[in-house]
């Protein structure tokens, strides 16, 4: 599905920071199929995977050495200062901006009331990801959250999103923006080691879960979660050669992932 422009509210890009940023462009050129040309010298290293010409995913040196190799979500908002004002407001913290970024777009980076990191992009020439919800690209964006009620308080009152609870056998919240489903929430598995933060993590659409998980491993990645059915489709949780985890999801045929 090629994207022109994203409405307020919806999910409209994710980027990757690594120490490894050569490394990270050969391994997601592989696995994906992305063409990762050089990105601007004024970009200080910021390139972006592209699918049929249209951008898709960025992938960007490590800006914190003190953070681990991770993969980000970005909202796209109307007023990204209207929005930081909202997170402070509510228990969030400004990581990074508002600030321009060359004519591309205004950015914000902050954390939630529970710790996890997340964007938000008032568009000028880069609109998100040209290309969604087909394999290669992304499809899905997930918050794994220590406090699911303190992150639908959160949401709500800084993108004005509804939280709908889906039952059984696994609590599962979707975001909601109107009628349509524009992402998901979770609580963090008990299982889940201390260390990790609730954090924001990034679907990618594939074909072949399976044959996803071979391809990433024969090219170093490591699997985090199995090949597993779930509801919509088959996924899998992997984490790239520097770390960064992020999941691929193979669809039903039936199934319709959210539109942006």
């Amino acid at each position: 599905m090629e994207m022109e422009n994203y409405e307020h509210g919806v999910p409209s890009w994710c980027d990757l920071q690594t120490p490894e940023l050569e490394g990270a462009k050969a391994f997601y050129a592989a696995l994906f199929g992305w063409d990762v040309p050089d990105g601007p010298a004024e970009a200080g290293g910021y390139t972006m995977g592209y699918v049929r010409g249209r951008p898709v995913a960025g992938l960007g040196p490590q800006m914190n050495p003190a953070l681990p190799p991770a993969w980000a979500t970005y909202v796209n908002v109307d007023d990204v200062d209207d929005i930081a004002a909202k997170v402070t407001a509510n228990g969030g913290q400004v990581l990074m901006g508002p600030m321009d970024v060359m004519d591309v777009g205004r950015l914000l980076v902050f954390s939630d009331s529970t710790g996890a990191v997340c964007g938000a992009w008032q568009p000028k020439s880069h609109r998100g990801a040209g290309v969604v919800n087909e394999p290669n690209t992304m499809c899905w964006n997930e918050l794994l959250s220590s406090d699911v009620a303190g992150a639908k308080a959160f949401y709500g009152a800084v993108f004005g999103w509804r939280a709908e609870d889906q039952g059984d056998p696994v609590a599962y919240t979707e975001w909601k923006l109107g009628d349509r489903s524009i992402g998901g929430l979770m609580a963090k598995p008990a299982d889940m080691p201390a260390t990790i933060p609730s954090h924001w993590g990034v679907y990618f659409a594939v074909d072949d879960a399976d044959t996803m998980v071979e391809r990433a491993t024969g090219l170093g990645a490591s699997v985090m979660v199995p090949a597993m059915d779930i509801e919509p489709g088959r996924f899998a949780g992997l984490a790239d050669p520097s770390g960064a985890a992020f999941y691929v999801l193979a669809l039903h045929e039936h199934e319709h992932e959210h539109d942006h």
